[in-house]
């Protein structure tokens, strides 16, 4: 059930309520709402979040087991992205991919992800040089940037997997997508593509732990 907290909460409060859902049995993950207010210490808290209860994987902790190839709840969006490859067959192995963006709960364990499933993968994010032909060389494009249509479509190859992580107003993503939905081989549309797998993994990395908890 969602806790409203008042804007004044400081961290040392949303910390305590975090202890206090970690203690309780009857609650088996923990989201988090982010961006939190500038005044919150958003790592901390996150890190507060208990291992076997970070199914929106959010924490350091989860983030390097991912990274090491050991069992952690992924970070929603990403490990919903990789559903999506694994779901219609796309090939990963040794293909190269470019992640466009670099935050610590996208960008980052997206290229994890993809590193792990054997991709050749290159992080570049909006101070690359070069951008533009680094992506042109890539055959799975994501757009994490967090920047509308930053990601132009005379950058992307023909046949390439294209991938929008972003949202923004007017329903665009980071990527340009009106110039190569008939040039590429796969894409994410927007809204509707990796935005409603982001919450399919959430709720499905939540019955997980719910399992695990309780045994079965």
């Amino acid at each position: 059930l969602p806790i409203l907290l008042p804007a004044a909460t400081t961290t040392e409060q949303l910390l305590q309520q975090i202890d206090r859902l970690n203690a309780d049995p009857r609650v088996h993950g923990i989201l988090l709402q982010h961006p939190a207010p500038a005044h919150i210490d958003e790592r901390r808290c996150f890190d507060r979040i208990a291992i076997e209860k970070d199914v929106d994987g959010v924490t350091a902790l989860g983030f390097g087991r991912m990274a090491m190839n050991e069992p952690a709840y992924g970070s929603a969006t990403p490990a919903g992205i990789m559903r999506l490859l694994h779901h219609y067959n796309i090939p990963i192995e040794a293909r190269p991919a470019v992640v466009v963006g670099r935050s610590p709960i996208l960008g980052k364990p997206m290229a994890m992800m993809l590193l792990n499933a054997h991709a050749t993968v290159t992080i570049c994010h909006s101070r690359t040089r070069n951008l533009p032909e680094i992506v042109r060389q890539a055959e799975i494009v994501v757009g994490a940037v967090g920047k509308p249509q930053f990601i132009k479509g005379d950058w992307i190859r023909d046949g390439a997997v294209v991938i929008d992580a972003g949202y923004h107003s007017q329903a665009t993503g980071d990527i340009e997508l009106s110039g190569i939905i008939d040039r590429c081989s796969a894409y994410t549309p927007v809204p509707g593509g990796v935005g409603p797998m982001t919450i399919a993994l959430l709720m499905a990395q939540t019955v997980a732990a719910a399992e695990k908890a309780l045994g079965r």
